[in-house]
């Protein structure tokens, strides 16, 4: 807050409690304006947030009036600052944004500045769980291979975090080996009530991960931003955001006895995905939200970025102080917490009509309508009744290629290829599972569903079922309390003895880090060319993430994923046909496994208890030993280390001047890319594993390494020579260019195809300015601040699209690189673009939010585009060149 201003909302801030007349809060209820009441719960934080910062200078008092007006502002565009209680990262993300923190002090410093102004004012936590990888398996001695393995291949890296959690304060590290980011998040690092400097105030928050919207189940507001915009916060800027339309979603009825939360979620992201929310806040409400566990709710919130929302808010209720009392919070914590959100109106009974809130619209779903489903094989919001999963694999089979479809020609759909594994003989076909993985956030939070799948392993066995041995199947918990849990009601064993042994504590299959398949099994795919199958319990399933070999990849509960790994194959119709027939030759079918919720729900009352989450997180910062022992230097500038293929100091600040440099035009680029709809992150940015045949793969060759030591992409996001290279090299890149699958295009000034890097850096030697076409939902999936940073090394000045994913569009402005947009009806095709003309935009002198250019083609034609920058913050970012110049250039102030 500004030091000569006062806060003029300072009149409504009173005691929560007369004993304690130090601990205070702003009464919200004291406002006296009737529009409160009103507001959805998830605007009531965005307003406390503003009254609470209101200095009249980053968040003034108009803002507030502006937010109290919600209602009557749902068809403009009004833009509000949002600041965040605190940031939460994950290392994939963390490490590239600890990287800038440590170059901005290198810039600061050039610059005459103090370099230590770069440090983190907003409260951040990082959760070290994308490192680890599934290389070993069914063994039960693969967990402890693994975390040696991920300690072995990324120490480096660890170093650099251990470093930076030394140099920078208001930085907390959790070490590897300690569970799932958003998991760790909601049952230990979530505060609900921040109890701060005398002030009560509602937890928030924004992460570098697009699934921090998980903790909405909790009643804590918060979502993904790109990892540039996270930095930002940390350095005490507010989010400039348009104030978002919010959409209520009705939840009635009793899901039947058989349904999974899992089933739940994939039913809502169909449908939410139908209804059209993106860059909206969806909140729930209604009698059948009192019939979800946080668990449950938690799992609807994580999958919000699949269907598009910024958040999906669950406010606080009974049962979300049951669940704090359950994961080991204090009485104290959960008395001051229910005391403080009743006091301001944002305390939830969902039984009760008269605090339904205004919404911009409502929708409903019946939870007695909900039938057991799959999603895939490409995308998460493509949903599939198990019932139909046969039929719908089989009509994909043939289909054209798209979404839906491998266009396999009809002579092909039965074949068959015969392969040895461990000395014995079995065969794959279209639709085989080769990857079972009980993995990600997403449903290792849920103990009904990990229970589920536990109770359902115990039937499996008892009736004498298996799983080939050839099939790769991993369980990697959320945190150590699921692995508590199924130990202590009994389960573990079987699950063990069905292939499903603890792998790793992180996010594993899900981002792909699924580690190897057997060699027989990848030679039998690329044999018979066949759309070889993962199941997984994740939330992401985007082409080329979960494994280069495995096609068709399908989104299922834990139950589930173990049944279609006892059959082998998604091309089953379980209400028909056995699941297997056990060694006495008897056929046993899904149903007669599978278990009730009633079932679950007694082991779990029984089970999971708070005295399991407080021995875990007791412990939690000295559980990894090698962690512990790890030595970092303590300067406070980094000491780089020009031999490392991890850490380097980025060119991003080369050549940055105090003085503001005006934006450029764009003359003549050429298009780099033609590509189509859904894009996503994975497609820009990959993270699984390196190529042998990529350009990052010759460069590290070229540094002295082996391909067993390439690791990931996502591994190595602290060194952009490795990152560069990587842009667009996902194998499932579709490029209208070469009208195929490749991480290549065509060089046009000369007709050659090369790898997208390799052609870009020819652009570059000769000064060309490049641009992207694309169509809807660019850039859609996980928030990688490298899908942005990536094509801005490689010299793309614009992407031209008919529409973006929110958190990828603010990556593009936080890099400098311009996002446009066609007007309604446009297209590449319905402008007759073929991406082999050259583009020239002339930036007008005066630009402003949403503006509309012209673009002009050196065929003599043009055509108009919307420039999408949202907010004037954002035009500012641009001014400067990116958000990190901006910040640079502040912090230099004298």
């Amino acid at each position: 807050m500004s030091a000569t201003v006062r806060n003029p909302f300072q009149h409504i801030v009173e005691p929560l409690d007369l004993k304690d007349p130090k601990q205070q809060f702003y009464n919200l209820s004291k406002l006296g304006d009737p529009r409160y009441d009103r507001l959805p719960f998830s605007i009531r934080v965005l307003l406390e947030s503003a009254v609470r910062n209101c200095d009249e200078f980053l968040v003034k008092s108009s803002d507030v009036e502006s937010i109290l007006n919600w209602k009557q502002t749902q068809t403009q565009t009004v833009e509000v600052p949002f600041r965040p209680a605190r940031v939460i990262l994950q290392d994939f993300t963390g490490v590239p944004a600890v990287v800038d923190f440590a170059a901005m002090r290198d810039a600061v410093m050039k610059l005459g500045g103090d370099p230590e102004k770069i440090n983190p004012v907003c409260p951040a936590d990082l959760v070290i769980d994308h490192s680890i990888q599934v290389d070993f398996n069914r063994k039960s001695d693969s967990l402890h291979k693994n975390q040696d393995l991920e300690f072995d291949r990324n120490r480096e890296r660890f170093q650099f975090l251990k470093w930076g959690s030394k140099a920078f304060k208001n930085m907390r590290i959790i070490p590897p080996g300690s569970g799932i980011v958003h998991q760790v998040n909601l049952e230990y690092l979530a505060r609900v009530v921040f109890k701060q400097d005398g002030l009560f105030y509602p937890d928030s928050l924004v992460g570098t991960d697009s699934h921090t919207t998980m903790i909405d189940g909790l009643g804590v507001l918060g979502w993904g931003v790109g990892g540039i915009e996270a930095e930002a916060v940390m350095l005490g800027q507010p989010i400039s955001m348009v104030l978002p339309e919010v959409v209520g979603y009705k939840l009635s009825g009793k899901p039947c006895k058989f349904i999974t939360s899992t089933d739940i979620v994939l039913t809502v992201t169909k449908h939410l995905r139908q209804v059209g929310v993106v860059g909206k806040f969806v909140e729930f409400f209604g009698p059948g939200v009192a019939q979800l566990s946080i668990a449950d709710r938690a799992t609807i919130a994580n999958m919000c970025p699949e269907y598009g929302a910024t958040a999906a808010f669950f406010p606080v209720d009974d049962v979300s102080i049951q669940y704090l009392k359950q994961t080991g919070r204090e009485a104290e914590k959960q008395a001051y917490i229910t005391k403080y959100l009743k006091a301001v109106a944002m305390f939830r009974d969902y039984t009760d009509v008269a605090q339904d809130p205004d919404f911009t619209m409502v929708v409903e779903l019946d939870l007695t309508t909900v039938v057991p489903c799959c999603s895939g094989p490409k995308r998460p919001q493509d949903r599939i009744a198990v019932s139909n999963m046969k039929t719908d694999f089989e009509a994909c089979l043939g289909a054209k290629h798209g979404f839906k479809g491998f266009q396999m020609a009809p002579e092909r759909h039965n074949t068959v290829v015969p392969f040895h594994f461990n000395g014995n003989e079995y065969s794959l076909s279209h639709g085989s599972v080769v990857i079972a993985a009980i993995t990600s956030c997403t449903n290792t939070s849920n103990p009904s569903v990990m229970l589920g799948a536990g109770l359902l392993a115990k039937k499996a066995i008892e009736c004498g079922l298996s799983v080939k041995p050839y099939i790769k199947t991993s369980l990697s918990p959320g945190s150590g309390v699921v692995t508590s849990y199924l130990k202590e009601s009994g389960v573990m064993d079987y699950l063990s003895q069905l292939g499903f042994e603890v792998v790793g504590y992180g996010c594993m299959t899900c981002i792909g880090n699924s580690g190897p398949l057997p060699v027989p099994v990848v030679e039998a795919i690329t044999q018979g060319d066949l759309v070889a199958a993962g199941i997984l319990s994740g939330n992401r399933n985007f082409e080329g993430r979960v494994h280069p070999n495995t096609r068709a990849n399908y989104l299922a509960s834990p139950p589930l994923v173990i049944a279609y790994a006892i059959a082998g194959t998604v091309k089953i119709d379980f209400d028909n046909e056995p699941i297997a027939i056990n060694c006495d030759g008897k056929a046993i079918f899904l149903g007669d496994i599978w278990p009730t919720r009633e079932e679950i729900q007694a082991v779990e009352r029984t089970f999971v208890i708070p005295s399991m989450f407080k021995e875990v997180y007791e412990k939690i910062d000295k559980v990894n030993e090698r962690w512990n022992a790890l030595d970092a230097p303590s300067d406070k500038l980094y000491t780089w280390d020009p031999k490392s293929t991890y850490i380097k100091s980025p060119p991003f600040f080369d050549g940055l001047t105090k003085k503001l440099q005006p934006p450029k035009s764009i003359h003549d680029a050429y298009v780099l890319l033609n590509l189509g709809d859904s894009v996503t992150t994975d497609h820009i940015s990959p993270a699984g594993n390196i190529a042998r045949n990529s350009s990052a793969a010759r460069h590290l060759t070229n540094r002295g390494l082996s391909p067993r030591d390439y690791n990931s992409y996502g591994s190595r996001r602290g060194n952009d020579a490795v990152m560069a290279r990587g842009t667009f090299a996902n194998i499932r890149l579709f490029n209208k260019f070469i009208n195929k699958q490749a991480p290549q295009t065509i060089y046009l000034p000369t007709g050659e195809t090369l790898d997208v890097f390799d052609a870009a850096d020819r652009y570059q030697q000769a000064g060309i300015p490049l641009m992207v076409l694309a169509g809807k939902e660019y850039g859609s999936g996980s928030s990688r601040d490298w899908a942005a940073k990536g094509p801005f090394l490689l010299g793309i000045k614009a992407v031209v699209a008919e529409s973006y994913e929110r958190i990828h569009r603010s990556n593009l402005v936080g890099m400098g690189v311009i996002p446009l947009e066609y007007l309604a009806g446009d297209t590449a095709d319905s402008l007759g673009l073929s991406g082999r003309e050259r583009y020239t935009i002339i930036m007008p002198e005066k630009l402003t939010p949403r503006m509309i250019v012209d673009v002009k083609l050196d065929t003599g034609k043009t055509f108009q585009a919307r420039m999408r920058f949202d907010t004037d913050v954002e035009l500012e970012y641009f001014h400067h060149g990116g958000i990190l110049n901006y910040m640079i250039r502040k912090m230099s102030e004298n």
